[in-house]
């Protein structure tokens, strides 16, 4: 796991108002049009960070020409290690007062960080949330991820916990580096993974004591690329890393795993739900019963509340540990 600096300016350098993460591995295909959305924001007081993650395609390259055009760009390049290592190495070298992320096959709208900026800094915000649009065969389709909430106003994660469970869109956002800091947030490391926005997530959530979400679609989030390392079923379980990354996490804050791990255990019953239908029968079984072991132990734990479920769920579940009724 890595760690944070204290936030400090060097030298007594101006920090810009938001560093931009692109964490980068063979996207060339989309690079430019990425790039292009961010070095043309409306909002100039900006740093771009491009974390090369050992590409060996030509990404490298495009970056280094968007970099002799724009002295904004930054570029870390290394070798493989990971998107959570990626973010991390953005994170810590940031020098930004609010941190964004664009994803390298993606592309914001062009006002997107200096509507979500206003926000943040007229409220005093630790994260600023729009909804994006997902682009597919160069068509937009809004995206509504924020259901049941209020817009455009402040408020307590706790007070409307379906936040936890709305898509990640991790991307579709700006926070404030303080907060990630002083919070320790930050992603799992684990080489060659995915899924890794999904505790980055839920510890914002957790720790977040003033949020702000507003319905408009500031990003463009790819569908048609068949690189994604989600669409890989090969990486089943790396789903399971996420939540023992949870766990440690609540584990050493118990007042928040007391609000929050019934919570925690809903979510995961819907992610590990999701995976079990998308693979081969025999993963299906692996998976299945790696499942029925968790719950039963959380259930043994007091970690489950029933009331967390709707009611077929719940059958689901007591079906899948092999527990009648319940």
């Amino acid at each position: 796991m890595i760690g944070f600096l204290p936030l400090k300016n060097i030298g007594g350098v101006k920090m810009p108002k938001v560093s931009i993460l692109i964490p980068i591995y063979n996207a060339e295909k989309y690079l430019r049009q990425c790039l292009n959305s961010v070095v043309n924001q409306t909002l100039k007081d900006i740093e771009i960070i491009c974390i090369n993650d050992g590409s060996i395609d030509t990404s490298l390259t495009i970056i280094q020409e968007f970099q002799a055009k724009d002295s904004r760009v930054k570029i870390i390049d290394k070798k493989n290690t990971g998107y959570g290592h990626s973010m991390n190495l953005g994170i810590i070298q940031s020098t930004g007062k609010y941190i964004g992320i664009v994803e390298s096959d993606d592309f914001a709208e062009l006002n997107m960080f200096e509507t979500l900026l206003n926000i943040a800094e007229k409220n005093d915000i630790d994260v600023v949330k729009g909804n994006y649009y997902q682009y597919i065969n160069g068509r937009d389709y809004k995206t509504n991820i924020i259901p049941n909430v209020k817009y455009n106003e402040v408020f307590h994660p706790y007070n409307y916990p379906n936040v936890f469970g709305m898509q990640c869109a991790i991307w579709s956002a700006i926070y404030k580096k303080e907060f990630l800091v002083n919070n320790g947030i930050c992603f799992l490391e684990t080489k060659g993974a995915s899924f890794q926005d999904t505790s980055f997530n839920f510890k914002v959530w957790a720790c977040a004591i003033k949020v702000y979400l507003i319905d408009n679609p500031l990003i463009h989030y790819r569908l048609d690329n068949e690189n994604q390392s989600v669409k890989s079923k090969d990486k089943v379980y790396c789903i399971c890393d996420e939540y023992n990354e949870i766990d440690s996490f609540l584990n050493n804050n118990i007042d928040k795993k007391i609000k929050l791990a019934p919570l925690k255990n809903r979510l995961k019953f819907s992610s590990y739900l999701w995976n079990i239908n998308r693979i081969d029968s025999e993963k299906s079984i692996n998976f299945r019963n790696l499942m029925a072991c968790e719950f039963i132990r959380e259930l043994e734990e007091g970690n489950i509340d029933k009331r967390c479920f709707s009611d077929a769920d719940w059958d689901l579940l007591m079906k899948i540990i092999g527990k009648k009724g319940g």
